[in-house]
């Protein structure tokens, strides 16, 4: 019986793509060859694992007939020094670049976007997928450079939170090419129930708000019709989210593919919008050729469409312009830019962090606002008492909004070229303001929240949710 492929071509062949093939395969082989069903726990074969001296043995062998549990104790107890990462699974629009390992190439692609790192190092476009769920998404390379923030007082539409203007130096990242669905959103939302389950069971239970590698996940929504209102097709952005749970939705992602995702900072937003323009638009100043790139009040009176409906900018990112605002990580206040007229920063000097429990920064426009809300420099700042003003509990929800605008407000991934210092991790995925730490902590102890870890193996979970 043939054994199937399950290392990659490169010299590094111990790595397993995929370890729970192997297991899979195995399983199979045996079950074929004897008609027995082994009752060997899957779960047990667990990453890292080095093959290097296991596989030649089992393979010169006629391992069919070694003891099935035998060859599964030798699995299971493989030297785990040289770990096995999840980035190194090989997705869809990568099968062709066997270097292509989740973004980054040793070699440059003939066609398409990228960005050079190093020798024979560049960053490319990938595809993200979650085993046993819907969530599938592309992210987009995009190039470091220098970009001029704000908008000058001439440029019609011009507020005064926009200026005076002032230039950023940008490093490379790569940014979604389209704004989180409600597909991906939808998953996220199933672990509620996940976590309560394994919390009951006394698996993977969190200590707490304090232990770093916890999340939290949102309850049920009270009223699903207000947010559903416009639709919740699984193409359509996901909405009504404050900032705190989409940070909360990052450090989920980031945990099951072992690949660290976050919200953009406004600089990159902005600097990913433009994409190399400097006008209104990333397509020029005229307004009337908005029809191609957004969904606006004038053809989206009833909803946002579906995402990517619309031409992408020069990175090829999809509405940028229109259809939802998107979160971003900074504090929004009137004056952030005034005592910057002239200068040069880098991103992270030009990052505010929040100061207060709302007024946190998004950008982009909506599908109910004029033309003017959707230039690349446009502003607007979350105002939780309005926002929520409707949310009958007490305290009222941390995960949700239960007022427009927000039904106009989703978000969209950003991942860094380099990996996040654990200061940086605060920043991005943590809770940081006490006010949102207490109610948080007061629902959880209401049992009207949920916590966990998430891990890469939380997905055979969603299998059992489906």
């Amino acid at each position: 019986m043939p054994i199937p492929r399950l290392f990659s071509k490169s010299q590094n062949y111990h790595k397993i793509q995929q370890p729970s093939r192997l297991f899979d395969s195995l399983f199979s082989s045996y079950s074929k060859a004897t008609d027995i069903q082994p009752t060997f726990p899957r779960s047990a074969l667990n990453p890292p694992c080095d093959f290097t001296q296991v596989m030649p043995k089992l393979i010169s062998a006629n391992f069919l007939q070694l003891s099935f549990l035998a060859a599964s104790v030798l699995l299971t107890h493989c030297e785990k020094s040289l770990a096995w990462s999840p980035q190194e699974k090989v997705s869809s629009t990568e099968a062709n670049q066997s270097t292509n390992t989740n973004g980054l190439s040793k070699t440059q692609p003939a066609t398409g976007p990228s960005v050079k790192l190093a020798e024979d190092l560049y960053m490319v476009p990938y595809v993200q997928s979650v085993d046993e769920s819907d969530i599938r998404f592309e992210m987009i390379p995009i190039p470091g450079g220098k970009i001029t923030i704000g908008s000058p007082e001439s440029q019609p539409g011009h507020t005064q939170d926009e200026g005076p203007e002032f230039t950023v130096e940008v490093e490379p990242f790569w940014m979604a090419k389209t704004e989180l669905t409600w597909a991906e959103y939808k998953t996220f939302l199933k672990t509620y129930d996940i976590f309560k389950r394994l919390s009951r069971q006394g698996i993977r239970k969190a200590s707490g708000l304090d232990q770093v590698d916890a999340i939290t996940v949102p309850t049920p929504l009270y009223e699903p019709s207000f947010t559903y209102e416009y639709g919740d097709d699984p193409k359509q952005p996901a909405v009504t989210m404050t900032q705190y749970s989409a940070k909360q939705y990052t450090k989920w992602l980031s945990g099951i593919t072992s690949i660290e995702y976050r919200l953009p900072t406004e600089a990159e937003w902005e600097y990913a919008a433009r994409a190399g323009t400097t006008t209104a638009y990333s397509f020029g100043d005229d307004p009337s050729q908005l029809q191609e790139y957004a969904a606006f009040a004038t053809n989206s009176p009833e909803g946002a469409p579906k995402v990517g409906s619309k031409k992408p900018n020069p990175f090829g990112l999809h509405d940028m312009h229109g259809s939802v605002w998107e979160w971003t990580l900074d504090h929004y206040a009137a004056d952030t830019y005034s005592d910057r007229a002239g200068k040069t920063l880098s991103v992270q000097q030009a990052f505010v962090a929040p100061k207060e429990k709302g007024s946190r920064c998004v950008r982009g426009g909506g599908w109910q606002d004029p033309p003017e809300r959707l230039r690349s420099s446009a502003r607007l700042g979350s105002v939780d008492e309005d926002w929520k003003d409707e949310d009958p509990n007490v305290p009222k929800s941390p995960w949700w909004f239960t007022n427009d605008p927000a039904r106009m407000v989703g978000m969209r991934l950003v991942r860094s070229s380099k990996a996040l210092t654990d200061d940086e991790k605060t920043i991005v995925w943590g809770i940081d303001h006490n006010e949102i730490r207490e109610d948080v902590d007061f629902r959880l102890q209401e049992g009207r929240g949920a916590i966990g870890i998430p891990v890469p193996e939380l997905t055979q979970e969603f299998k059992r949710k489906k």
